[in-house]
Order: structure tokens, then sequence, then C-alpha cells
């Protein structure tokens, strides 16, 4: 639209003031006065708009804005001024609702920005010294005062901290965090001083990576003005047929002008995004972070979803059951080495590995040329060795192997997860761990069943048994495993045949399906910032529920934003109708418009309103893509 959103209501006042002015030099019987005040309301909206529409046109665009702009450049030769600056003073009323819109829509997302923090305070010599935040390096050690947002990633040194992640998560209550638990930035400490080491620098973790959301969520263009401007391939030229055909039947250019007027639908365009952003913001309140209108869109459109298993389905935080000897290592040893080597890690297994081995007082030292493959493994030297630490196939060769491969189908038939662990090249062991679903997946399944997903495909890299097991848990219609992220990526691909895909993980092997969905959702809460950063929304909350309540708001401001489109232009296509027979007159026109594009954007901000909820769907065959029948 022609001004930014600080220039609107500038544009407001003045083409307001002019609309006014000249109303009452008319009542004082001062017509030219009159007309001269309405010229220059009119001048000053349509100097910018040429602007606009000659970079769209020369751009190959097209759009209503064309019609706003032959109404106004129409009434200065007509004299029809008053005219003019109604539609003027509808071009920037109808900006400065998008802003107010804008502005609510983006106060949950700013304010995750404006809270980021700009220094740490940092364990040298003996001493604290505060340094700016881009100076923190893995392994730092770092004091967080009381009442301070945690700066970056690490894991807590201390017995014990309690932090507020309300600002992240949504939820009020405050955490305790126990020694080597992960402690994520943008939390706030909400108890005593207490250190912890840093295990991201200040771009790498999880609160940078929020802000770098927040950006390009506020700095998305909504699609529907694209939308809009699909209607106009249709509406515009019927504007200027009947325009013509007016002023040919008549032999009066006012009869077109007449036309044009009341054909006027720029705040109408605005209605729309206002809509989305309604949307957009009612999505941040409840944690989910939603990158611009063309997210949102696609979210309110799904219809099948692609879930990952391991911390996205179930719990997320596996538990060691045993630790399995392959060669004369000890035990603890084993999980010393792959300890060290995960604190680096951002895969779902690792936090419970470290976590596990610092419970047990193990002293854990930074590994060095780390090397990580996504759905495999991670590679690196702790003490002098070469670790790794992953899948079978990455971990172990030749007879170690075989012997890896029957090992990891005896824990699959039981259900369980396991990683192995080689010591410079030879297969040492195994880390068995159960990782069981998430007490409230299957209601959060049902949500999105009754929210308009109507599809459900498992895809993991886990084992067919492991696999199958969750996938009858939550009733999914289709089990994909042992999927590595090319296989992720091309199932993404193949279940586009039933409509608008969806696709929901929270590591960095997910990162190339997000990418190549529809709609790519991380599980941010905990997840690797590749993932966040592929997807499309982002899930703050540790919840899959919040998907579905996203998916309400989506489908909520895309109907109303479809209302808002289709009831104007019908809104004006009958009042062309009556300009083109004569019985509407310019001034009345405008008038006319203005009424129409004032209701239908006062209709497009019902969007900032939740819209009702209906029950869950069952869970099972019912709600399959089958019973639900053939989709578009």
């Amino acid at each position: 639209m022609p001004h930014t959103e600080r220039q609107a209501p500038v544009a407001l006042a003045v083409t307001l003031t002019g609309l006014a002015g000249g109303g009452l030099l008319w009542l004082a019987g001062r017509t030219d006065w009159a007309d001269w005040a309405w010229a220059a309301a009119t001048v000053f909206a349509l100097v910018p708009l040429v602007m606009v529409v000659g970079r769209d046109l020369l751009h190959g665009r097209t759009g209503v804005d064309l019609i706003a702009l032959m109404a106004m450049a129409g009434s200065l030769p007509l004299h029809e001024f008053f005219a003019g600056a109604v539609i003027a003073l509808m071009l920037s009323g109808g900006q400065v609702l998008e802003g107010y819109a804008g502005r609510r829509a983006a106060r949950e997302l700013s304010e995750l920005a404006s809270r980021a923090p700009k220094s740490a305070h940092r364990h040298e010599d003996g001493q604290i010294v505060t340094r700016p935040i881009d100076q923190v390096a893995i392994g730092d050690l770092l004091l967080v005062k009381p009442g301070e947002v945690v700066p970056v990633d690490g894991s807590l040194v201390d017995a014990s901290a309690v932090l507020d992640e309300s600002a992240l998560t949504g939820e009020a209550a405050p955490v305790e965090k126990r020694t080597g638990d992960r402690i994520t930035s943008g939390t706030v400490n909400v108890g005593g001083p207490f250190d912890m080491r840093a295990v991201t620098g200040a771009e790498e973790s999880t609160y940078a990576g929020i802000v770098r959301l927040t950006l390009q969520a506020q700095a998305s263009k909504a699609p529907m003005v694209r939308m809009a401007d699909r209607y106009a391939t249709v509406f515009l030229p019927l504007t200027i047929i009947l325009a013509l055909a007016a002023w040919a039947v008549s032999g009066k250019p006012d009869r077109a002008l007449a036309v044009l007027v009341v054909a006027t639908p720029c705040p109408l365009i605005l209605a729309a995004p206002i809509a989305f952003i309604a949307g957009i913001s009612l999505a941040a309140s409840r944690g989910v972070v939603v990158k611009g209108g063309a997210a949102l869109e696609q979210l309110g459109s799904a219809v099948v979803a692609l879930f990952d298993k391991t911390g996205t389905l179930t719990a997320g935080t596996p538990r060691l059951a045993s630790i399995e000897l392959f060669a004369e290592v000890p035990p603890a040893d084993l999980l010393h080495w792959a300890a060290c080597l995960d604190q680096v890690s951002g895969h779902v297994l690792a936090a419970p590995i470290v976590a596990e081995a610092r419970d047990r007082g193990a002293g854990l030292e930074f590994p060095e040329s780390v090397t990580e493959v996504p759905g495999a493994g991670i590679e690196g030297i702790v003490g002098g060795h070469t670790i790794r630490v992953g899948k079978a196939t990455y971990a172990a060769s030749g007879h170690d192997l075989d012997r890896a491969l029957r090992f990891r189908e005896t824990v699959a038939e039981k259900g369980l997860l396991n990683v192995f662990v080689s010591i410079d090249g030879r297969l040492a062991g195994a880390l068995v761990f159960d990782d069981p679903i998430r007490p409230d997946t299957p209601d959060a399944i049902a949500a999105l069943r009754a929210a308009g997903i109507r599809r459900i495909v498992l895809v993991t890299g886990d084992q067919p048994v492991v696999a199958a097991r969750v996938g009858a848990a939550i009733g999914a219609d289709e089990v994909l495993a042992d999927h590595r992220p090319e296989d992720k990526l091309l199932a993404v691909r193949k279940e586009a045949r039933y409509g608008t895909v969806l696709m929901v993980g929270d590591g960095i092997n997910d990162a190339p399906a997000l990418a190549a969905a529809d709609v790519g959702v991380a599980m941010g809460a905990r997840g690797a910032t590749a993932s966040s950063e592929a997807a499309d929304v982002v899930l703050l909350v540790d919840r899959i529920d919040r998907l579905a309540d996203a998916m309400h708001y989506a489908r909520h401001a895309r109907a109303i934003a479809t209302q808002s489109i289709v009831a104007g232009m019908g809104l004006s296509v009958a009042g062309m109708l009556l300009a083109t027979a004569g019985l509407v007159v310019p001034a009345v026109g405008a008038i006319y418009q203005e009424v129409i594009d004032v209701l239908v954007i006062l209709n497009a901000l019902r969007a900032l309103n939740p819209p009702a909820r209906t029950g869950p769907a069952r869970i099972g065959t019912e709600g399959s893509l089958k019973a639900a029948g053939p989709l578009p």
C-alpha cells in the first residue's frame, strides 16, 4: 500500500482534515475553497499510490489498487473532488486499521525479541567478568544472577536452579532444574544465583533462534493479498468493462467515474491480511510461531500429517534402561565417553545420556573434531580416543556390525531404543533406552483430526517393530519405519497426492522433510536449530495439542478472510451495476464504498477473537482417510 505503517496515521490525519475541512467550507458556502481542500487530500493520497502501482506494473503485477488510482485520477479533471477525497480517506484509514491489527499480532512475538540478553557473566581466573553475549563460547562457565534471562543454552553445574519458562512455553509454573539438566536460553532465573556451562554460542542458542523466527514472522507478507489480486484478474476487467459501457451508453464520463469509485476496494485488500495477522497473533499467544500468512494459510488447509516418533510422539526424554558391553570396557567408561561426545549433539537421545553420566558423578570433558551425520550418529575425539555414537551401521562394521544388528533386533522386539558406541573403530557396547509415548499424544492426535487432519502417517528411523507399536497406539493410518532423512523427504512428496501436507519433527534429520512439506512444524522447545529454521511453524511449547489450536486459528482466519473478500466484492458489484444505470453518482458511490470497506475490515478484525472449538474426533479408523472419503 502507498504509505508505511509510520506514515499511515499522518496520511489519515491529512486526508481526514482535508475531507472535513472541505465539508465545513462547503456548508459555509465557500464551495471553491471546499473543492481545493478535497483536491489536496486526493493528491496527497494519489502521488504515493501512483508510485506503488507503477512499480507493480513494471514487475508485471496488476491488482485492484489500479482501480483506486483510476478513480482518484478521474475525479480531478471531472471536478468530483469530494469523491476523490473519500477514496483517499479509504486508503489511509484502511492502512491504519491494518497497522492496529499488525501491532496487536506482533505483540507476543516482539516481546520475545525485546528480552534478548545482551551480556553474560563469565568466570575468568577466579573472577566474574561481564562480557558481551557474542563473546560467549562453548564450555564457558557462566553465572546467572536472580531475575536475569539465561543468555545461552547450557547445562546446570550447581545442585539446583528455579526457572520461569513462561516466555518460551506459555506455562506459568516455575520449573526446578538439577545438576546436569539442560538450561534453555531465554528463560528467567526466579531463584538464587547459579552456575551453568555453555553448550552453545550466542548465535546457536535456542533464544537466538526464536528471535530469528520472530523477525521472519513479522517480515512475512500475508498471502491473501495475492489472493485478492487473483480475484482482481476477474474484478478489474469487469470494472473497466462496466465503466466503459456506462460512458458509451450515457455519453457521460462521470458515470464511468461513479463505477470506478464504487469498485475501489483498497481496504478490502487489507481485510484479508488483517484476518491472517490476527490468526498469527492468536497462535503466538499459545506458544506457536507461524512464519507469516503463507504458512498460516497452508496450515489451515492441511489434510495430511506426517510425524517423526522420537521426541515428537514419544516423551522425548528417554530413560537409560541398561548398558550392554561388546568389549572389555567398564560400563562407566562407555557411558562417560558417549556423554562427553553427546554434549554437543542435538539428537534427542543425547541429553539423557549426558544427564545419566552426570547423575553418576562423571566429570565430562568437551570433545574435539566433532562431526555429526544427521540420522546416523556423531564422531569426535575424547581423551585421545576416536569415539562414535549412533546407529549400528554408523558405529560398527564387519563382524561387529552383524553382532550389532542382531542385538538391535532383540532390543526392538521389546519396544526399546538403543545407540551403539565404538572406540577407535571397534564396537564397544550399546546404551539401551525406554522412550514411552507421551500421555497426551492420543488426545493430541484426536484434536488434530477434529481440526481437519484426515490422514496420519508415522515416519521414523526406528525399527518396524517399535514403529508399529507406536503407530497402533496413536491410530496412525500408515507407519513408515527405518527411514533416513532422504526417505522422509520422499515420503512427504509422496503424501502430497492427498492434499496439503504437514510434517512434524524435532531433530536435524527431520529438517529436509520439514522444508519439503507444505507446512513444516518443528518441536522447537527441545528440537535442533536446523529443524526450527527449516520449518514454517515452530512449537515453543513441548505439546502437540497446541498445533491443533493453531490449525483452528488458521481455518478461522482463512474463513473470515474469504468471507470478507467475497462479501465486499459482491456488494461492490451491486453498487457498480447501480452506477452503470445512473442511479449512483460519484459522491454517493464514494460513501457507499466507504461503508462497504469499513464493514468488511471490521468483519476481518473478528479473527482476533479465538474461534469456538468442537469436541475431539475419535482415534482410529473412524477418523482415517478411508472413512473420511477421498481428499481434494
